[in-house]
């Protein structure tokens, strides 16, 4: 295992702050993530293509880890302006997800793609840089640190890839 001045000396990236609303209208920010470990995705309630299976790979990990409020799961929406909080809300019901500690998020798209693109870096493009009239659509996982720092990207579709992501958040658990 890595140790952890190594590791802030490698990964210097830090999610950057932000502030959006859930589906029960509560402000989600970098500080409700404080100190805990957290997986992010990018999706859309109406989407018909990958979201519905990244949705599902995300449940499974998410009730793997289903009591342990340490961890966190945020889904946020690419389009905003559809996804209101109670659109979000019934999303969750739809795919029967009852855990507390995953939050699906909405509020201001520029934010979101800000967030998505220069924060997260949640699209194949590193560093290309687009802004919000370019549509933002991907299958990406993205695994946070307690501190805020990238330690893994996963590919939501492939039901593989869950049990690598269960096994790399239980190895950041056991980090100090």
């Amino acid at each position: 295992m890595t140790g952890k001045n190594e590791i802030e000396k490698t990964i210097t990236h830090k999610i950057a702050d932000f502030s959006l609303l859930n589906q029960d209208s509560t402000v989600i920010n970098e500080k409700s993530l404080n100190g805990k470990i957290h997986i992010a995705n990018f999706i859309f309630t109406s989407c018909g293509s990958i979201c519905p299976t990244i949705t599902k790979n995300m449940k499974t990990v998410s009730d793997y880890f289903i009591s342990d409020k340490n961890i966190q799961f945020l889904s946020f929406s690419v389009t905003p302006w559809i996804d209101t909080p109670s659109v979000l809300k019934q999303f969750k019901a739809k795919y029967n997800i009852k855990t507390k500690n995953w939050n699906f998020l909405t509020g201001n798209k520029s934010e979101i793609y800000k967030i998505a693109r220069k924060s997260y870096f949640a699209e194949e493009d590193i560093g290309f840089s687009k802004d919000s009239t370019e549509f933002l659509h991907t299958e990406h996982f993205i695994l946070v640190d307690k501190n805020r720092r990238i330690r893994g990207i996963y590919n939501g579709t492939l039901t593989l890839e869950m049990q690598q992501l269960i096994d790399n958040i239980k190895t950041l658990k056991r980090e100090n």
